[in-house]
């Protein structure tokens, strides 16, 4: 079974299979034992633990740029956007300890591709509502989204609830588009002030 041309997807889902039930680290043995190879198998993919579990991150990535795509599908741009926001909390609400790794100092050196694609579906939906801003309120979705996730997994919401996070959200995608003139007009203001000085 070495030999497989899977083995590598086999062994980044042995991690974490192992990874979801435990919640630590899991090491190549395990891995290895997992996924019902020899011991050495893992090293002819990877060098060591850490370039795993960096496959692994990559791999949720891609998981997750999968579940955007899909919510991205509604017909309308912030149903759509709302859905995105959801899909990426009930990502991590799913897998805790690989949303954690994927944001972890350590591991969170996934594959550039596998990032970019997670947030180029959120970028492009954003575009589309606010083009003038687009890569601040890009920014400020983004944030919004992994904080909510963060702070909901280190059981640190109350006395928000869970009802709560879906609120919040709606409240950010509403307030994209109107907030806009109010920050031209903050941005107008200050260039005026500056020209009387």
């Amino acid at each position: 079974m070495d030999a497989t041309p899977g083995l590598r997807k086999t062994l980044i889902e042995a991690a974490l299979k192992l990874l979801e039930a435990g919640g630590a680290e899991p090491s190549l043995r395990s891995v290895a034992r997992e996924a019902g190879v020899s011991a050495m198998a893992p090293y002819r993919h990877f060098a060591d633990k850490a370039a795993l579990l960096s496959s692994v991150a990559s791999y949720g990535f891609v998981i997750l740029r999968d579940a955007l795509a899909a919510a991205d599908r509604k017909p309308e741009a912030r149903q759509a956007l709302f859905a995105q926001g959801m899909a990426f909390i009930d990502f991590a609400r799913a897998n805790p300890a690989l949303f954690r790794l994927m944001y972890s100092h350590e591991y969170g050196r996934a594959d550039t591709d596998a990032v970019r694609g997670s947030y180029e579906v959120l970028a492009k939906r954003v575009a589309g509502i606010t083009p003038k801003h687009a890569v601040a309120a890009t920014l400020a979705c983004r944030a919004m989204a992994q904080g909510l996730a963060t702070i909901e997994l280190s059981g640190r919401l109350g006395p928000a609830t869970s009802e709560d996070v879906a609120v919040a959200l709606r409240l950010l995608v509403a307030g994209l588009s109107s907030s806009m003139p109010r920050v031209a007009a903050v941005k107008r203001r200050r260039r005026h002030s500056s020209a009387m000085r």
